[in-house]
């Protein structure tokens, strides 16, 4: 297991410069990222990759709602291999009609990703988890209509937010979950209030343990009250110091 960086973190230093905030990024100690809209940074985004010797295992993009064509074409110059789509709101995760429509068209989308040599996955919020379907949440009867390739991304702060246990709902997902999203904090929707890993209520290294088939951790703060580069670097020192493990790398 290896840890990422998802730099929609970075949003507001990436707008003011993009190549400096990669050198700074891999200068902290990330060899990976996880990139967001990179459809259209793909040319200064590939550049800045190479140059500082980083990798984009996975990326977020929106697959149900842009040309999917160009997101696999951009995700392919960029070596990534995994397209995760990120946000479906609240009004899609209410009923089992709709969450079977939105299952039907992430299966044809994984079908076109597989074209390009691509893994399609998605990425929660808390409405996911606040909504029960059959018996079970939202996210777990969502899982339950994927084709088998398909890959989910849980973001543990989120399904706490939305009234699970982490530790639980990645139990009951299983070997779907190969991507995780590590963030800390008080447990609101005030994401200003996000902390570094190991600092919030979230229980990060149990989570962790969790995820019995995890490929890529994924350090990520929606928002946060602080110096943005001393938060990561906090981060992931955490969990380099507490998750070291043989073949684990930053």
């Amino acid at each position: 297991m290896s840890y990422s960086l998802q730099l929609y973190t970075l949003r507001n230093a990436i707008a003011e410069d993009l190549p400096g905030t990669i050198k700074k990024v891999a200068e902290i100690g990330f060899t990976q990222v996880e990139p967001y809209n990179f459809v259209a940074t793909a040319k200064e985004l590939g550049a800045a990759l190479k140059e500082n010797g980083l990798t984009a295992p996975s990326g977020h993009a929106p697959l149900l709602s842009h040309d999917q064509d160009e997101i696999f074409t951009a995700a392919k110059e960029l070596g990534i291999s995994t397209v995760i789509d990120p946000f479906l709101p609240a009004e899609h995760w209410q009923d089992a009609e709709t969450i079977q429509a939105t299952a039907a068209k992430l299966n044809a989308a994984a079908k076109k990703g597989a074209e390009y040599g691509i893994t399609v996955g998605y990425h929660n919020h808390a409405w996911e988890l606040q909504s029960s379907i059959e018996g079970r949440t939202a996210l777990e009867y969502f899982e339950s209509l994927l084709d088998p390739e398909l890959v989910l991304e849980v973001d543990t702060y989120w399904v706490a937010v939305g009234g699970q246990d982490p530790v639980d709902i990645l139990t009951k997902l299983g070997d779907r979950v190969k991507f995780i999203h590590i963030k800390d904090g008080n447990l609101t929707t005030d994401t200003k209030a996000q902390q570094p890993a190991g600092q919030g209520r979230v229980p990060v290294l149990d989570v962790i343990a969790a995820a019995k088939s995890l490929e890529v951790g994924v350090v990520e703060f929606d928002d946060y009250s602080g110096d943005i580069f001393d938060g990561i670097t906090q981060s992931l020192a955490f969990l380099n110091n507490n998750t070291a493990t043989e073949g684990a790398k930053a």
